[in-house]
């Protein structure tokens, strides 16, 4: 922890990159571990639902899985969650980096988040485009529509689909200038989103994970321990 806050202290471009273990002490369960989504039993796997060709197949088995799994509205930002809005208020983090869909980044007040895997908080119309909050799925029964007909869709990025290109590019900007990279809750085995870690050049890599990973062996600093235990400590 001492080196940890060394490394803050001296760095004036921070960029955190996080993945669902962010979110798990918020109550949010992550998808890899022995507890998380995937080794849980549904009719469909997952990994099949989450897909969108099985959203466009099976739009209703989609949206029974995604309310019951996916959403988390009462969900609150926990210490990692605050300490990050702390640091960029501070000047000091440049950026968040998240595989995250939860949207707690921004309610613990952190302004610039680049949301690699969308949000539940925005949901679209396939036919008009029009754009609705997550009531709009909480309220609804079934398939959500549009008041114009059209089949509203999750903001999020479904397995076969492509990330937003100018979210990726501000990522990639972002990772690139920073002299500090967190790499934080994630197993890095999600692609593409886990390949922008390769743009770091300059700077220290610091890992803070529950679990070893093969990033463990690149980074400055390794710590296994909960990501909002340890960030919780950071002094300002």
């Amino acid at each position: 922890m001492q080196t940890l806050q060394q490394l803050i202290d001296r760095s004036r471009r921070i960029v955190f990159f996080g993945g669902a273990g962010v979110s798990t002490e918020s109550g949010i369960k992550d998808f890899r571990s022995q507890d998380g989504l995937y080794h849980q039993q549904w009719r469909y796997p997952p990994e099949q639902i989450l897909s969108a060709d099985f959203f466009d197949r099976n739009t209703e088995a989609f949206y029974e899985f995604y309310r019951a799994k996916m959403l988390a509205p009462e969900a609150k930002p926990n210490a990692a969650h605050q300490k990050l809005a702390e640091l960029e208020q501070a000047g000091k983090l440049t950026a968040v980096i998240t595989q995250n869909i939860d949207g707690l980044h921004q309610k613990a007040g952190s302004k610039t988040v680049y949301e690699l895997h969308g949000s539940t908080l925005r949901n679209y119309c396939r036919r008009c485009g029009k754009f609705h909050g997550i009531d709009a799925i909480l309220q609804s029964a079934g398939v959500p529509k549009c008041e114009c007909g059209g089949v509203i869709k999750p903001d999020v990025v479904l397995y076969g689909e492509q990330l937003d290109g100018e979210t990726i590019e501000n990522s990639v900007r972002a990772i690139a200038e920073a002299d500090l990279l967190i790499i934080a809750g994630t197993s890095l085995t999600v692609y593409p989103a886990a390949g922008l870690v390769r743009y770091f050049r300059n700077g220290s890599l610091v890992v803070i994970n529950r679990d070893e990973l093969d990033a463990d062996r690149y980074a400055d600093l390794v710590i296994h321990r909960p990501v909002g235990e340890v960030l919780s400590e950071i002094k300002l």
